[in-house]
């Protein structure tokens, strides 16, 4: 597995563990920045992408919701939030890999970890943001 694919799954597995424990993803990936949990310690791109979507959390939460169509964040399985947010956030926000990369890595990923119907809903949810991207302001 590529290093930039083990820092997403990285991320994800940090986005999940917060939500499922009812913490603050700011103050889990400190805490594990501070004293990792594996023999790895976290790579500064899970870090920037954990950090990223916290601080667009409001906005990347506004637009999955309105492009989902039919499907409340509360509906979607966990995973799938989580993935769906950390593939938003790449898509809208990151200048370090081209959006059809984010894309294809965020729905490898939920092909690997949810459900069948995820990777198609996964897909074209982040190219529809990023076919609305150059819209948004």
């Amino acid at each position: 597995m590529a290093a930039r694919t083990k820092a997403r799954k990285r991320a994800l597995d940090l986005l999940f563990e917060a939500e499922q424990r009812g913490v603050d993803a700011t103050d889990l990936l400190r805490e594990r920045l501070a004293a990792p949990v594996t023999e790895a310690p976290l790579s500064e791109f899970t870090a920037d992408l954990v950090s990223g979507v916290v601080e667009h959390w409001s906005q990347v939460d506004e637009l999955i919701t309105t492009y989902s169509h039919g499907w409340t964040l509360k509906r979607m399985p966990a995973v799938d939030r989580a993935i769906l947010r950390l593939g938003a956030y790449e898509v809208l926000f990151s200048r370090d890999v081209p959006e059809p990369v984010a894309i294809s890595e965020w729905v490898a990923l939920a092909t690997e970890l949810s459900t069948d119907d995820s990777p198609r809903f996964v897909n074209g949810l982040l190219a529809r943001l990023a076919e609305v991207k150059p819209t948004l302001a």
